[in-house]
């Protein structure tokens, strides 16, 4: 990894599936990596994760945002929903970071908003020796449906609108699910989608913690990288 920044558009094809997405590595130190699945509705373009991924890069945490869908697929409301493809389309993507020379030796985490959120929790649950925490923002991760929230056992937080009052009920029901280390915060007088004065750095922020504290656990101590993070080889044959 060079010591400055790098920004990249990169194509992603599996079969007939091809992703697109920017990956933006920030200048060394770097203690990880944040793939974002991102909710219906919404692309690598949406002005809240671009957001929320400059202050992970601005704490060192580099970050892919990457379509999970084409934009004729967006078009499709069903396909929206589709929490099984959206898996999928994910856990491309998290391969292909962790096959990547620049960022396979690096933690991965995912953060998921929406839709995107019961994705990430799936991919979670099936690749746990993988992935280093997750984060729900307005997470529909009622849809990640039981056997991922029973067997996940990655750190997740989940971040929710305390305005936003449906999907706060979504995500205590997830979170007594749960046997993993976990939390719920609750911002106040925030609606869905975070769009209130201060409230989108407020998840940023809380976000930023939980990966940074979760990733600095796999290197050993805060801004250390040298190849392989101590239990790299363990995690990944568990």
């Amino acid at each position: 990894m060079t010591s400055s920044a790098q920004n990249q558009l990169i194509v992603i094809e599996e079969g007939s599936a091809r992703l697109e997405g920017m990956l933006q590595l920030p200048e060394d130190p770097i203690i990880g990596m944040v793939l974002f699945a991102h909710g219906s509705g919404s692309s690598r373009l949406s002005p809240r994760n671009k957001h929320v991924a400059a202050m992970f890069r601005n704490a060192h945490i580099a970050t892919l945002l990457a379509d999970l869908l084409s934009s004729e697929e967006e078009q499709n409301y069903q396909m929206r929903f589709d929490i099984s493809l959206l898996s999928r389309r994910l856990d491309m993507a998290a391969e292909w970071l962790l096959q990547d020379e620049r960022t396979r030796a690096l933690p991965l985490g995912l953060f998921g908003a929406s839709t995107g959120a019961a994705a990430a929790l799936q991919v979670a649950a099936e690749r746990e020796a993988d992935i280093a925490a997750v984060v729900a923002r307005g997470g529909r991760v009622d849809l990640a449906g039981r056997t991922a929230l029973t067997t996940l056992n990655v750190p997740t937080l989940l971040i929710v609108g305390g305005l936003d009052n449906v999907v706060i009920d979504l995500n205590r029901a997830a979170l007594a699910s749960m046997e993993c280390e976990k939390r719920l915060e609750i911002v106040p007088d925030a609606t869905h989608l975070f769009e209130e004065e201060g409230k989108l750095e407020i998840v940023a922020s809380m976000a930023t913690d939980w990966f940074t504290r979760h990733m600095e656990k796999l290197l050993g101590s805060p801004y250390q990288r040298s190849g392989d993070y101590p239990g790299k080889e363990d995690r990944t044959e568990r």
